[in-house]
């Protein structure tokens, strides 16, 4: 029998395990929103209790936001063959191999113990680099900017909301400073569901808790004059043609989660911001 690896991880960067169970568990259903083989393999590698994450909605809800995601990601590569995607906090994510065209570049960024972690599952290639940083860190910016072509896209999926606002607002201006005209697409915790994060059902498991609050994606067009935001939904209102793709089981349980308006859901925000 195959040891299994530890996962030695930061605080915060344990989440990252979550939505890995999430995409491992849907992609073996029948009918499954997204499928990804990787995960299910990497998480029978992994010698860690993802049991404690069984039969919880968030799972369903890190699969949705993967999912919408990975649909930004696509219609940017349809629009820019050869453009570059970044995943910053990319954790164990596996969008490359979900969303990928075999033209465009791709870098992965993360913390060092992460990064360490990804390399016992993932390689570098001549199109996708892994690069082991904190978000807040500048140089990651001079190797991305050296070895690589616009038009840019940044996924910051299940990150930002981790750091404290200075922080946050410091990567926004990184990204619009250094990247002027990229995408970024990104979540938002508001009060509903920044304030109830000890009896979130997932969160409750772990010790890690978001620090920024933010009411929704027009905060960061207040903050760099020029940006637009081009899309923002919550996971009980996604875009009309992904919400026509999903299993039936899948509506009926969204339809009747938008009726009860509960502002932990309504308060979490997916968004696509353009950023000059």
């Amino acid at each position: 029998m195959t040891q299994r690896r530890g996962a030695d991880l930061g605080t915060v960067q344990e989440t990252l395990l979550i939505p890995l169970y999430g995409r491992a568990v849907e992609s073996r259903k029948k009918d499954p929103i997204l499928t990804d083989p990787r995960a299910e393999e990497i998480v029978a590698a992994i010698d860690y209790d993802f049991a404690r994450f069984d039969g919880l909605p968030s799972l369903l809800g890190t699969v949705l936001r993967t999912s919408l995601f990975d649909g930004w990601v696509s219609e940017f590569l349809a629009a820019h063959p050869t453009g570059t995607v970044m995943e910053i906090g990319t954790g164990l994510n596996t969008r490359f191999e979900r969303a990928d065209n075999d033209r465009a570049r791709w870098f992965d960024l993360d913390l060092p113990d992460v990064i360490e972690l990804r390399r016992a599952f993932f390689t570098d290639t001549p199109r996708r680099t892994m690069i082991a940083a904190s978000v807040t860190d500048e140089t990651w910016a001079d190797t991305v900017a050296a070895h690589s072509t616009g038009p840019y896209f940044f996924a910051a999926e299940a990150v930002l909301p981790y750091l404290t606002v200075t922080d946050v607002r410091h990567v926004i201006d990184l990204l619009a400073t250094r990247f002027p005209g990229s995408t970024l697409a990104l979540d938002t915790a508001g009060p509903g569901h920044f304030d109830t994060q000890d009896q979130h059902d997932a969160l409750s498991k772990v010790d890690a808790r978001m620090r920024w609050n933010c009411a929704g994606p027009a905060r960061l067009a207040e903050w760099r004059p020029g940006a637009e935001v081009l899309a923002s939904h919550t996971l009980s209102g996604l875009p009309a043609p992904m919400y026509d793709a999903l299993p039936a089981t899948t509506q009926e349980m969204l339809t009747g989660l938008a009726a009860q308006r509960l502002p932990q859901v309504e308060d979490y925000r997916l968004s696509l911001v353009h950023l000059l």
